[in-house]
């Protein structure tokens, strides 16, 4: 079918349509949306440019490599988009892909490269910091939930999305702000899942008739947030920064389990598979992909640090 223009309060193909969006309805059912590009995603990334200019013009090491990380993370995100206004079955597959490989990397990272960091920077408090950044993260679940019976002015997915980007860029921010001599394997490794994420959160955007191009918004978040934070010295108490690295590693240990391909009945996975009757078994044999994935996403972060080191 052709194309089908509309604007805010008209409905297409059964769709409230938002203002300036173009929809083209597939040979498969599939959506395309296309609409014109978020003010506030705009600014956003004008800011992040800003801010990347700053970075690099103080010349310390990890404001650079910030600067890198801040910017793979703004494509992966900003270039899943487009891919995650498409749906379908095939779609499934591509997302417990997408997942298992970013979730394998950063449970590989966080265990490999801040572990060790909190726990040599002082053993008991190291250790709780790894345990109240689990406890944090499991507790944002329940924000998160909170923020859906709060009628806020943006979509609930961004809202969440923006929060997770801005204090993992904090979190971020700080550890190469303290720790400058730090790899950028790691920083490459916790931004992994912003590709699955904005495909994912672009594909609900796009089937209610929303602007995927607002994603932009978090999509700066870590940037942003992560030179921002860079700025903050931490005292030299051993403690102190066992504390801080150890929370960084919980809560960036619990992001990526978070991450990990859930193939049941009534997730993610499950609601784009355009099935009938029992799916069951086409669900076992996306658990064996989700396996697979994970553990190809931490090897991939192995064979790295081997060919670094």
């Amino acid at each position: 079918m052709g194309p089908a223009a509309g604007r805010t309060g008209r409905r297409i193909g059964g769709v409230d349509r938002v203002a300036d969006t173009v929809s083209v309805i597939n040979r498969d059912g599939g959506l395309h949306t296309i609409v014109g590009l978020s003010r506030i995603g705009v600014a956003a990334t004008l800011l992040l440019a800003a801010l990347s200019v700053f970075a690099v013009a103080t010349g310390t090491a990890g404001g650079r490599k910030l600067v890198g990380i801040s910017w793979i993370a703004f494509l992966a995100m900003a270039l899943a988009v487009p891919l995650g206004t498409q749906t379908g079955e095939r779609s499934a597959g591509g997302l417990v892909w997408g997942y298992g490989l970013a979730a394998g990397a950063m449970v590989t990272s966080a265990a490999v490269f801040l572990v060790p960091q909190a726990i040599g920077q002082h053993p008991r408090w190291g250790g709780f910091g790894i345990a109240f950044g689990l406890l944090a993260g499991f507790a944002s679940h329940t924000i998160g939930h909170r923020l859906a019976h709060i009628d806020l002015p943006m979509d609930r997915t961004v809202a969440e999305l923006t929060a997770h980007a801005f204090s993992a860029g904090a979190i971020i921010g700080i550890i190469y702000g303290n720790m400058p001599e730090l790899g950028v394997l790691l920083g490459l490794a916790i931004v992994s899942h912003k590709g699955p994420a904005g495909y994912a959160a672009a594909r609900r955007l796009a089937s209610v008739g929303r602007r995927p191009s607002v994603l932009l918004l978090p999509a700066t978040g870590v940037g942003i947030a992560g030179i921002a934070s860079s700025l903050i010295a931490l005292p030299a108490a051993g403690p102190v920064r066992g504390l801080v690295f150890g929370f960084a590693a919980g809560v960036f240990l619990h992001v990526a389990m978070d991450f990990l391909p859930r193939c049941e009945i009534g997730s993610e996975v499950h609601e784009l598979l355009s099935v009938s009757g029992d799916a069951h078994a086409l669900l076992d044999r996306l658990r064996v992909h989700a396996v697979a994935s994970t553990s190809i996403g931490g090897l991939v972060v192995l064979l790295a640090w081997l060919v670094i080191a």
